[in-house]
């Protein structure tokens, strides 16, 4: 199934051709969760600090459904 992803900040690195805050449909299995997604796009796990799904923070073990729009966020710092 597909889905839209949005990698915000440094994370677009991680995926050939992303760019921040711009979405991309990414393919996934039927029932993958957001682990699933995470894993598949190679984004290093320390890296993830906040996953949105259709607006709403959601876990890891999330799971998408076709045409789902995700946001991907690392650790934010600032002052």
């Amino acid at each position: 199934m597909q889905v839209r992803v949005k990698l915000f900040a440094a994370l677009s690195r991680h995926v050939p051709g992303a760019e921040p805050g711009v979405s991309f449909e990414a393919d996934v299995p039927d029932a993958a969760t957001l682990d699933d997604l995470v894993k598949r796009l190679s984004l290093p796990a320390a890296e993830v600090k906040v996953v949105f799904v259709n607006g709403r923070a959601r876990p890891l073990d999330w799971r998408l459904g076709a045409g789902d729009e995700i946001g991907v966020f690392p650790p934010i710092g600032g002052g």
